[in-house]
This record gives structure tokens, C-alpha cells and sequence, in this order.
């Protein structure tokens, strides 16, 4: 055969197939152009190490999601084209033939795609680094980049991933004859066969995820757990839509009561149909639906929920602290402050200093013992002591304490014992008290407890160890911009002057808050909507199939004495229930997550479980919107194709 009848025959079929590989081509650009954009945004020169860690991360996500996404959509379009390869077949094409074919076509659309998808990248790249530049308001020099390097990867991972999907469409069809792929894009319409087994193995996977992610309370085992959860979450996704959901139609339909009856006859035949065919479409709108819901309410509560956390870890804008209580390191600090705020006229106001101490072990049965050699670091617990007459400075209190009694404030809000034992000696809680305005004293990504005692010889007594650490807080007055580099100036001096002290400045960790949860915010939203571009093509595509495997159902069904009517809402029925069945599940569960997730927020401080609740609630409603208008649109093609 000619070179050019290869050529014409691709672009040709790539015409009759378009309204299949339009969607695939515009998936294959916006894929390349968001992976591009991403690598390229990570290797800037001008943005900050942790900042470009996680870029790096989310480009490796969207390299494995790019695989799993074009392989999907691949398998669709070669499924729904063995009908016309087989013709070709048994025209007289050898299987060499089509095999130059189809790999003329791929040149064709993964060229295309790459070409367009690069430039697009680069003239929406400046728009990526201005909005990232917004969302964590970070100041670096956001002049555009064109990193070859990035250019290569991506050029180098599509061009295999093109490659790979060919040489699977081939194989496929070395290993088929002529017959089997003229049926090839009817395989699965006998009546599926109940899997009871791997329904109860869905069932139990998906308890399993459930359980852990509601009963789980520590933060540091909701770490450990969540992908042990996920993974059972998934697994048990997959066996329900694949295995029990045919297993409960079947059992509808040994019910002779229900079943001949005209609606849920024909109801639980098609359906019975539908889920052999769509099973595994199905499960994945529900798991990526899961997952973008997730990714977004949490980073978008994380970066919203930013300035509640900087308020609960600085009561004042400056601190810091001198361990040990070496009073030559206290009166330097406290020269440095004076100085710099005189030099600079800045007055300051409430104004505070204490002496505390601090301890870390193990608590079980509400015994705390010092030391955590050996101990776990899901076991560990922070405990910061005060005396009752600073506490009442402090705070403006006038409680009194007997000799064995304190005062409790515990970072878990559950925490209600009347007594805690503390390494042997038993004490008797007066009350728990309210957050304290101690700077960051009550936050710890371990459990914590501030525990005010009588005095400081009883708190030497149950720690075993001299010396307390001096803390002084305050805030500056003036200037915004005058006061940040005046703080910053006071750091600097402090760090190389002062030994055994730490500072803690509210500025400094606002920066670093802005540059960590932006950039997750911003990774979070852009993997969203890839996992939603993902879902839009799976929800076409599905669409597509029902309309050609319901255009035949739709006439048979009419030739068996049901009117038009009848038929278009018993498949409509249909496949309502089929689509938004995964949203139902996805919307459970993010419900059962829900628990999990706010203790994970809790090791980055978010303990506003409302704020989280409206966000995810927010997501939702608007997840629910775009699927609703994503359907509308979609079923337009499909009863296109059924009329």
C-alpha cells in the first residue's frame, strides 16, 4: 500500500471519530500544558526551597495522573473502534497495515497535543506565577522562566506515554481476529454473574476504611492510618461497583413480587446491564470526585484558617525565650530590645515576661512519666508547668492552690479527669482552664498540657531538674514595615549574641504560613481541577457509550409493545440513578473522611472544626453544581445519539 493512503485513511478516521477523540485531544493538550507549567513554575530560580519541594511534588502527581488518565481514555477509544478496525480486516488490510495506521494517528493527535500543550503552557505560565505570587503573598521576583530542563521532561514523558498506549492498541489487536474485534465494542452485554464473595470483601474493605477514619482521635496515628484508610476506601470502591451492585440487582431480581412489575422489570434489567458495562467507570468519578473534594476543603480551610492559627500561637508579636533561666543571657536579650526600640522610637505594650518549664513523656491511664527513650512518638505528650503566682499574673486571676492540687488546660478538648498523676505523685484538678496567653506554650503536634502548680518548688519536685526557662512577649507600636525589620534586626542580634535563646516572631512564621499553605492551596486547587477535567471526560465518555449501547435497546424496546414514551423514561431512569449514584458515594465518603481529616488539620494547628464543616460543605455544593450542568451538557450528545 502508499505511504499516502495511510496518511488519508488516519485523518480520515480521526474525522469520523471526532466526536470521541476531540475530547481526547483537548484532555491530551490541557494535561501536557497543566504538567508543563507545573515543572516549569518548580524550577524557578526565583521561588524558596520548601515552596519548590512541593511544586515538585504536585508535578510528580500529575506525571503519574497523566499515565493513568491518557491509558484510560485510550482503552475507551480503542474499545468503541474495533468494530471498524475488524472491518478493515476482513477488507483485506493485514494487521500491519492498520498497525501503520494507527500509529499515524497517534503522530498525528500526541504531536498536535504536545505542540499545542507547550505553547499554551508558556503563554499561561506568567498567569501561574501571578496567581501563586497572590494566593501566598510572598515577595520574590516573579519575572517569567523557561526552564529547558522542564521543556525536555515533559516533551520526553508524553512522548512515551503516546508510545505506550500504541503499542497496547496493537497488541490488542495482534491478539484478536477479525470476528472478535467486529464484537469487540459489544462485549459485556451477557448477564453479568453474581460475585457475593468479592461484595462482602467490598463491604468489609470499606468498613474498615470507615472505622479507622472515624475512630482514629490522635493526630500523629491519623497520619499513620490515612493511607491505610484510603487504600481500603478505594479497594472497597471498586468491589462494590464492580461486584455488589450486580449482586444486589440480582437479588431484586429473584424477588418474582418486585420484579415483574413493567417499571422495575425493565429498571433492574437495564441497570443490571449498565453496572457490567460502567462498573469501573463508575468507581472512578467516585474516587476522583473523592479525592478533589478532599484536596480542596482541606488546603482552602488550611490557607483561610491561616490567621486563626497565627492567633492562637502568638498572643504577642515578639517572643522569646532563654533556657535554663541563665539570667546573663536574660539581661542581654533585654538590652538588645531596649536599644534597638529606642533607636528606632517604637514603644511597646502588653508587655510580659515568666519563668516556666517544660517536659516530654508518656501518658497512659492518666499517668504521665518522664522520658520518651523507647516511647513511641504517636505516645508522647508535652507538658509546660507554671506557678500559681505568675499564672495570675499572667492571665488576671486570683486563684489559690493547696499543696496537692493544680489547675489543667489540655490541648484535647475530651480531656475531662478530675485527677493526674504526674512521674508517681498524684495531684487533684482544681479545674481545666481556657487557652492561655502564654506564646505557643499550649501548641504542640503532640498531645499537651499546660499544668499550673502551687509553686516552683513543687513543680522542681516532680520534674527532677533546676532551672526555669525565662519567656518575655510583647508588641511592637508604630509602623508595620518599620517594625519587621526592626524585629528582624532584634533576631539577628539575639541569635549570635545571646546564648541558649530561641525567638518567635509572628512576621516570620506569617511568611512561612503564607509561602506553606498557599503553595498547598495553590497544588490543591490545581490538582482539583484535574481530577475534575478527569471526571468531565470519564462522565462524556460514559455518555457516549449508553447513547450508542442504548440506541439499539431503544428500538428493541419499542418493538416489544412499549411506547416512546415509556422507553425514554425508563432509560433516562436508568441512567440518572447510574450517574449520580458515584456522587451519592463520593459525598459518604468525605462524610466518614470528615473525622480523620480534622485531626490531620490539627498538626498544622487548624482546630476550627466549623470553619473545615462550611468549607467542605462549600466544596460540595459547588462539586454538585458543576456535576448537575457537566450532566446536562453531556446528555444532550446522548440523546443525539439514541435518536
Amino acid at each position: 500500500m502508499s505511504s499516502k493512503i495511510y496518511g488519508k485513511l488516519a485523518v480520515t478516521n480521526l474525522r469520523n471519530n471526532r466526536k470521541t477523540y476531540i475530547p481526547y485531544f483537548i484532555t491530551a493538550t490541557l494535561t501536557i500544558m497543566m504538567y508543563f507549567m507545573m515543572a516549569n513554575l518548580s524550577q524557578s530560580s526565583k521561588i524558596g526551597e520548601s515552596l519548590s519541594v512541593i511544586l515538585n511534588m504536585g508535578t510528580g502527581i500529575i506525571s503519574i495522573f497523566s499515565v493513568i488518565l491518557l491509558f484510560y481514555t485510550n482503552s475507551f477509544l480503542i474499545k468503541r473502534r474495533q468494530k471498524e478496525i475488524g472491518v478493515y480486516n476482513i477488507l483485506g488490510m493485514e494487521k500491519r497495515h492498520i498497525g501503520k495506521m494507527l500509529a499515524l494517528e497517534t503522530l498525528i493527535v500526541g504531536g498536535a497535543s504536545i505542540i499545542i500543550g507547550l505553547i499554551c503552557g508558556l503563554v499561561i505560565s506568567r498567569l501561574m506565577y501571578m496567581i501563586l505570587r497572590k494566593i501566598i503573598v510572598y515577595n520574590i521576583n516573579f519575572d517569567f522562566e523557561l526552564s529547558i530542563q522542564a521543556l525536555l521532561a515533559t516533551i520526553i514523558l508524553f512522548v512515551i506515554i503516546f508510545f505506550v498506549t500504541l503499542v497496547y492498541n496493537l497488541i490488542q489487536i495482534k491478539l484478536s481476529n477479525p470476528i472478535e474485534l467486529l464484537h469487540g465494542s459489544n462485549e459485556g452485554e451477557k448477564e453479568p454473574k453474581s460475585r457475593l464473595l468479592l461484595t462482602l470483601v467490598g463491604v468489609l474493605l470499606l468498613g474498615i476504611g470507615y472505622y479507622i477514619a472515624i475512630t482514629t482521635k490522635s493526630p500523629l496515628s491519623a497520619l499513620t492510618l490515612f493511607f491505610v484508610a484510603v487504600l481500603c476506601v478505594i479497594l472497597g470502591t471498586y468491589a462494590l461497583f464492580t461486584a455488589g451492585s450486580i449482586t444486589l440487582l440480582k437479588i431484586l431480581k429473584k424477588n418474582k413480587k418486585f420484579y415483574y412489575k413493567t417499571n422495575h422489570f425493565t429498571a433492574v434489567s437495564g441497570l443490571l446491564y449498565r453496572m457490567k458495562q460502567n462498573a469501573i467507570g463508575l468507581a472512578n468519578i467516585c474516587i476522583l470526585s473523592t479525592a478533589m473534594l478532599v484536596m480542596v476543603s482541606t488546603t482552602f480551610s488550611l490557607y483561610i484558617g491561616m490567621q486563626d492559627e497565627l492567633d492562637l500561637r502568638f498572643t504577642r508579636t515578639f517572643n522569646y525565650t532563654v533556657t535554663g533561666g541563665n539570667k546573663e543571657s536574660v539581661t542581654k536579650a533585654n538590652n538588645i530590645i531596649a536599644e534597638q526600640a529606642k533607636k528606632n522610637q517604637l514603644t511597646m505594650d502588653d508587655d510580659v515576661a515568666y519563668e516556666s518549664k517544660t517536659d516530654m513523656g508518656v501518658m497512659k491511664n492518666n499517668e504521665f512519666v518522664s522520658g520518651k527513650e523507647g516511647a513511641k512518638f504517636a505516645d508522647l505528650v508535652f507538658i509546660a508547668y507554671l506557678d500559681e503566682e505568675q499564672y495570675n499574673k499572667l492571665e488576671g486571676k486570683n486563684e489559690e492552690l493547696k499543696e496537692n492540687e493544680i489547675l489543667v488546660y489540655a490541648s484535647d478538648p475530651h480531656y475531662n479527669e478530675k485527677e493526674l498523676t504526674i512521674n508517681g505523685q498524684k495531684f487533684s484538678i482544681l479545674k481545666q482552664i481556657d487557652p492561655l496567653s502564654m506564646a505557643g506554650e499550649a501548641n504542640s503536634i503532640v498531645k499537651s498540657f499546660v499544668v499550673i502548680c502551687k509553686d516552683k518548688e513543687t513543680i522542681m519536685n516532680i520534674t527532677n531538674q533546676e532551672g526555669f526557662s525565662y519567656t518575655r512577649g510583647f508588641n511592637f507600636v508604630g509602623n508595620k514595615e518599620k517594625i519587621k525589620a526592626v524585629e528582624k534586626e532584634i533576631q539577628n542580634e539575639i541569635v549570635d549574641g545571646v546564648e541558649n535563646t530561641r525567638t518567635d516572631i509572628r512576621s516570620t512564621v506569617e511568611s512561612s504560613f503564607f509561602e506553606l499553605y498557599g503553595s498547598l492551596f495553590f497544588i490543591g486547587i490545581y490538582l482539583g481541577l484535574m481530577f475534575l477535567m478527569a471526571t468531565v471526560l470519564i462522565i462524556y465518555y460514559k455518555q457516549i457509550s449508553e447513547g450508542f449501547d442504548d440506541k439499539k435497546r431503544y428500538q428493541i424496546m419499542q418493538k416489544v409493545g412499549m411506547s416512546k414514551k415509556e422507553v425514554k423514561d425508563s432509560i433516562k431512569s436508568q441512567v440518572l440513578i447510574v450517574f449520580f449514584f458515584p456522587l451519592v458515594m463520593a459525598i459518604i465518603h468525605v462524610a466518614a473522611a470528615f473525622p480523620m481529616v480534622t485531626r490531620l488539620l490539627a498538626l498544622f494547628n487548624l482546630t476550627n472544626i466549623t470553619l473545615f464543616a462550611i468549607t467542605t460543605l462549600v466544596t460540595i455544593l459547588v462539586f454538585v453544581i458543576i456535576y448537575i450542568i457537566v450532566y446536562s451538557v453531556t446528555a444532550k450528545e446522548y440523546y443525539n445519539i439514541v435518536n
